[in-house]
């Protein structure tokens, strides 16, 4: 069995008109939600073999955030390949996984948050900036992994339900 975290980007701000949607980064609030939920991740004692994470500014901000309260590993693979990704993209990085790492955790955006939670589990479930979902797979290998399965959601967790 293999267990994936998926985990959208912090709250990004709007403040900066001339800055691209890439390069947007955390506002105030992301910056306190990101820490907020790497602090869960510790408390539930999971750590991540491998953390795929968006190129994006946000999402790296948000891996930062991450950090500072999480053991998430050092086998991080930062990729554009993420960025606005649907959900084959996803999973084409997943099936690359060498088989020794248990959990992934995957930093990313919506839409395609949304679609991989649908794809992975049948839950049809809106990811609203920093929602985790972790999700058990019924698969030995990576490679095995699909939009077709029905994995089981473990956990939804939102920041605002944290302490």
């Amino acid at each position: 069995m293999k267990q994936v975290i998926l985990l959208r980007h912090a709250k990004s701000s709007w403040k900066h008109s001339e800055l691209s949607d890439f390069e947007r980064p955390l506002n105030r609030r992301g910056q306190q939600d990101a820490p907020r939920m790497g602090s869960w991740i510790g408390q539930q004692g999971i750590k991540p073999g491998a953390v795929l994470c968006s190129a994006a500014t946000r999402a790296q901000q948000t891996l930062a955030g991450l950090q500072t309260t999480a053991d998430l590993g050092e086998h991080l693979v930062i990729t554009e390949d993420l960025y606005l990704a649907p959900p084959p993209a996803t999973v084409a990085l997943l099936a690359q996984l060498d088989d020794g790492i248990g959990t992934a955790l995957v930093i990313a955006h919506n839409p395609g948050m949304e679609g991989l939670l649908w794809g992975l589990c049948g839950i049809d479930h809106a990811m609203p900036t920093c929602a985790l979902a972790l999700i058990q797979l019924p698969v030995e290998s990576w490679m095995e992994t699909d939009l077709n399965q029905q994995g089981d959601l473990i956990e939804f967790i939102l920041p605002r339900a944290l302490p």
